[in-house]
């Protein structure tokens, strides 16, 4: 490949990265608007919504794991110009997200076990219970919406999407502050509020969606307002091979990171909005490695389904290349401003310093976040999707999740407890990098081309 081929390459990437960063952004400045809202509201409302919005996190991007794994192939039937196939396989999708919404909502509106088994306060669970049963009905618009932005991002087309995650957030945010504090003849919902504003937003979302997907000339090519045809159970069954594992392995990963929320709740309000903070900012760097991955895995996808499996390897390249130096920088930015961020969220000066002590430790999370999430979206391209589950059940629930139990509460080897949420993020921090490196391991083996034969000699 020619160095300016290379360079085109790079543009491609960062470019489509670029726009869906500015719509993920966008979103979770939905759960930063209402962590600075419920901060100023009440010191409970903060500590209740790290409880809930860790429920929620868990059930959306679990689900939003089997849908976004559709991307590979519908990226590989665009690069193959098989147009007409894709507006099929979108329609039979529709059956696979109508499962995960009602699977969903069952667990949003039944959080009860779950927040008991977890050692929730009481005191806590009443609040959560009924923000989560507001969101459990903005869950069915937040799915059918991440569909619209796969499809967006397998064709190499995110802009429409991310236009409207940043138009909502013009919504959400006056939304949120006036649900939550009251006014103009409407009483203070509080915490309920800001899920009442979620709610509105994503169902304004999905409209909008829904009205481009029929208008739109981009769209009529794939002519996907036909009829649905009967479940093809063939290729359900080809959707649950790939996003069953997926689905699950991004359970297992988020679930090692949202139950620490829920864990570190029984050390009392300081600890769990401290660990809001620190978790909210991770989840806005986060964007930054989710964007890249899912454009090099949408270029990944678009070169095998054209044939050329070396112009995928070098987009794979070009996209790795690209996140280490961001995370670099977004590493060390959230060292170096721990304290003035954490300032911005809290103004409790306890909170704001625990929040300071646990962005340190989310610097290092960051970094091993960016290498492992590249590998496991570009490995799903190779259809390599198991492996990387029992990588995460070993190591993010065995030794992330468990071993910070026991540093936190029992104390592991010769460290005595901490009772501190730090435990939690030094020891989830361990596991993370040693499933990057696994991955890593595990991608290089997938991607390498394979040995010419040596000519026998005459």
């Amino acid at each position: 490949m020619t160095a300016a081929a290379r360079v085109g390459e790079w543009r491609v990437i960062a470019h489509h990265a670029g726009t869906v960063l500015v719509g993920q952004l966008a979103v979770m400045a939905f759960s930063v608007c209402d962590t600075i809202v419920a901060g100023r509201y009440a010191e409970g409302a903060l500590a209740a919504l790290s409880v809930g919005s860790a429920i929620f996190i868990s059930v959306y991007v679990s689900l939003m794991g089997v849908l976004q794994a559709l991307l590979p192939v519908w990226a590989e039937l665009h690069g193959a110009q098989r147009t007409a196939e894709v507006g099929r396989s979108v329609r039979q999708s529709l059956y696979l997200c109508g499962l995960a919404i009602v699977l969903g909502m069952a667990i949003m509106l039944h959080p009860g076990a779950l927040m008991r088994w977890t050692g929730v306060p009481d005191a806590m669970q009443h609040d959560v219970g009924q923000y989560l049963s507001v969101l459990a009905f903005g869950l069915p618009p937040a799915l059918l919406f991440r569909l619209f932005g796969t499809l967006n991002q397998s064709l190499g087309k995110p802009q429409l999407v991310s236009w409207l995650q940043f138009a909502s957030l013009v919504l959400k945010v006056p939304l949120s502050v006036w649900l939550c504090f009251g006014g103009a003849g409407l009483p203070a919902l509080g915490l309920v509020g800001c899920g009442w504003a979620t709610l509105i937003v994503n169902w304004s979302m999905l409209a909008c969606a829904l009205w481009l997907l029929r208008h739109a000339g981009l769209y009529r090519r794939y002519s996907f307002w036909q009829r649905i045809e009967p479940p093809d159970w063939r290729q359900l069954a080809h959707f649950l091979r790939l996003g069953g594992p997926a689905g699950l392995a991004v359970l297992v990963e988020i679930t090692s990171y949202t139950l620490m929320a829920l864990f570190i709740a029984r050390l009392g309000t300081v600890a769990a909005a401290a660990h809001q903070v620190a978790s909210n900012l991770t989840g806005v760097a986060y964007m930054m490695p989710m964007s890249l991955s899912i454009a090099t895995s949408a270029r990944v996808s678009f070169w095998l389904g054209a044939g050329e499996p070396q112009r995928a390897r070098r987009a794979c390249r070009e996209g790795f290349a690209l996140a280490i130096g961001m995370a670099l920088l977004m590493g060390g930015l959230m060292a170096l401003l721990s304290g003035p961020l954490s300032g911005i969220f809290s103004a409790d000066a306890e909170v704001s310093a625990l929040a300071a002590l646990l962005l340190c430790a989310a610097a290092a999370y960051h970094g091993a976040d960016v290498v492992q999430t590249m590998c496991v979206y570009v490995l799903r391209c190779y259809r390599v999707t198991v492996a990387p589950l029992v990588i995460y059940c070993a190591l993010l629930w065995g030794v992330g999740l468990g071993g910070s139990y026991l540093l936190a509460y029992r104390g592991l080897g010769p460290w005595a407890a901490m009772q501190s949420p730090l435990a939690y993020w030094l020891m989830s921090t361990a596991a993370l990098w040693l499933t990057a490196l696994l991955f890593g391991a595990l991608l290089w083996r997938t991607i390498k081309p394979p040995r010419r034969a040596r000519p026998e000699p005459a």
